[in-house]
């Protein structure tokens, strides 16, 4: 985060995309603080930094896009650490989304279903990846949503597989 913010500085940005995320998968009773502070790190503090920096300079007609996820609605079973960091996330979101709508700066907030990522390489498991949508639809969705008029925000897009749920 902080090389990316040094790296631009305080140039203005009209698009901010948080897109990075980290999955720990157990029992929330097996969850190192080790674990904790890189899923809170990743999913949580780099978005509220990177926010925060670029949020004051962007002019109107700009959009910040959060990618979180099905699970910042719903929560499952050992994706403890991981729910919360994304149930966290789509609260600031909100808030961002309301402070920065005066400005007419869009807080655009995507939930896709689980998604055919590297980030499966990391979670043991078999996972039906057939079912899974592409980084390309979320991709594709998210160039729809920027694609609206500046006066019009599509605030809350949930992307779904026709396959099913894991």
């Amino acid at each position: 985060v902080a090389d990316l913010i040094d790296h631009v500085g305080k140039n203005p940005l009209d698009l901010l995309v948080n897109n990075a995320g980290i999955a720990i998968v157990k029992p929330f009773c097996e969850i190192t603080p080790v674990e904790w502070e890189q899923t809170v790190g990743v999913n949580i503090t780099a978005p509220f930094m990177l926010m925060q920096h670029f949020a004051p300079e962007m002019p109107p007609g700009s959009s910040i896009v959060n990618i979180l996820s099905i699970a910042a609605t719903t929560g499952f079973a050992n994706w403890s650490a991981y729910c919360m960091s994304k149930f966290a996330l789509e609260g600031f979101s909100q808030c961002v989304r309301e402070e920065l709508r005066d400005r007419k700066i869009r807080v655009i907030n995507v939930y896709p279903t689980a998604t055919d990522t590297n980030i499966w390489t990391n979670i043991e498991g078999q996972w039906p990846r057939h079912k899974m949508i592409s980084p390309e639809e979320v991709a594709s969705t998210v160039a729809h949503a920027l694609s609206r008029p500046a006066d019009v925000a599509l605030e809350n897009i949930s992307i779904s597989s026709l396959a099913g749920n894991l």
